[in-house]
């Protein structure tokens, strides 16, 4: 009685790979890539071709090493240049990957579909933004699961939708700034009224008053064919606003419209800022060119710092400035607000305070 000697294989060909699987009429070609790589080569990030596939052969099947044939590769793509097929499967083949890569993948797209949600939505209750562990956390709770498919974007609308009927969460408003002929000023005025928009500020001066306000974003694609038929201007200020908006510099739009008395203004702070505020008008007065003009009216303040300010160019550059992210530092932990001089005094202390750490007594 004859045996066969069997010898134990301690390697396996062409299976620690990624593989991308293209089926063209009725024929499934396959192409053998590195891991990680297929991905940043749609992405733009690799631009070297060696780099991603492990060879310029076209198989039948990878992981047996069974090779394509050249008359199904001339049926299917009309050539048999392996490059120029290698490149087609590349970019609309299929990525077969593993469990640990799959699980990966899903993990980066759950957070990109958070983040998105994050940015666009605020909480009813406190008027503050979600953060994101506390948008994963309710993701969860509803059960969300990820579809590889499908767009993050997309996801995170239906999410969105989704949450709604569960938990205190809202869209954030989108700012738009709209301008239209004079004659037609009254029926926007109407139809934002009818649409629940917050007027910010209204500019009804020239032949073409304007006005800014805040318009939930389901309503974007009927104000912007509304606007239009008007022959007005549309303008796109943030996608979304947040209650918080003057800690951007991009959002200076957004000020608030107060004499400048400090009446409406903490009593602990009102001395100092009304002292300020008419420095700035003096300088303000002085710059101008003009000896005889005087900042009166409306003035930007910043609700942050309980400062006011005449000048844009000003204000914008305020938000720059360490008096200003100190402020907002404060704000986080529930501090009221330091002047300008305070603030620089409380920087040196704290300055002090980390190079002390740096010495052992």
């Amino acid at each position: 009685m004859s045996r066969t000697l069997v010898q134990p294989v301690g390697q396996k060909r062409l299976t620690n790979v990624a593989v991308v699987r293209l089926k063209k009429r009725g024929t499934r070609f396959e192409i053998a890539c590195y891991k990680n790589k297929v991905l940043s080569w749609r992405s733009g990030v690799e631009k070297d071709l060696d780099e991603v596939l492990q060879s310029h052969t076209v198989y039948s099947n990878v992981s047996k090493g069974i090779l394509s044939k050249s008359k199904e590769l001339l049926q299917a793509f009309g050539t048999d240049d392996q490059t120029q097929i290698c490149l087609e499967i590349l970019d609309k083949g299929e990525l077969q990957v593993a469990g640990k890569e799959r699980e990966s993948q899903l993990s980066n797209q759950f957070r990109d579909i958070a983040t998105i949600v994050m940015q666009k939505t605020f909480n009813t209750e406190t008027q503050r933004p979600y953060t994101i562990g506390m948008i994963e956390r309710l993701m969860r709770d509803i059960h969300f699961a990820v579809d590889p498919h499908s767009n993050s974007k997309k996801q995170a609308l239906e999410v969105i939708h989704e949450l709604q009927k569960h938990f205190p969460i809202k869209r954030s408003p989108m700012r738009l700034r709209i301008g239209v002929p004079e004659k037609d000023f009254a029926s926007l005025l109407e139809k934002l009224n009818v649409w629940n928009a917050s007027i910010t500020s209204k500019d009804e001066s020239g032949s073409h008053p304007s006005v800014i306000c805040e318009v939930d974003p389901g309503l974007y694609r009927d104000c912007s064919e509304f606007v239009s038929s008007l022959q007005g201007r549309f303008e796109v200020l943030a996608y979304s606003v947040h209650v918080e908006e003057d800690t951007h510099v991009d959002h200076y739009d957004d000020y608030d419209d107060a004499p400048s008395g400090p009446s409406r203004l903490p009593k602990e702070s009102a001395d100092s800022v009304s002292q300020l505020s008419e420095n700035l008008q003096k300088q303000t007065t002085i710059s101008g060119g003009n000896g005889n003009a005087k900042v009166e009216g409306k003035q930007n303040k910043c609700s942050t710092c309980n400062a006011f300010f005449g000048d844009a160019s000003r204000f914008r550059d305020h938000f720059k400035s360490d008096w200003h992210k100190h402020n907002v530092k404060r704000k986080t932990r529930q501090l009221p607000p330091l002047t300008e001089e305070e603030c620089k005094a409380d920087i040196e202390v704290e300055d002090l305070k980390s190079d002390l750490k740096d010495y052992s007594f």
